[in-house]
């Protein structure tokens, strides 16, 4: 319950997008990121897949990244 999953897009250093997996659905910094995430939230499927990414990615390797630093 800890976790959060990111993913961020930025151009020429400033974020436009990003989704994030406590708030469930991309949210847009800029005009053009504000209209790419409109557009990817329409998108059922794109936003299943990113809600599995915390599971995939984070969960499954979050013992490991944990021992690693101890």
């Amino acid at each position: 319950k800890d976790i959060e999953f990111i993913r961020s897009y930025y151009y020429n250093k400033l974020e436009l997008t990003r989704f994030s997996s406590s708030v469930g659905k991309y949210v847009g910094f800029t005009e053009y990121g504000v209209r790419n995430a409109e557009y990817w939230n329409k998108d059922a499927s794109d936003l299943s897949a990113m809600k599995a990414q915390k599971e995939v990615y984070c969960l499954n390797h979050v013992q490991n990244k944990y021992n690693n630093v101890l």
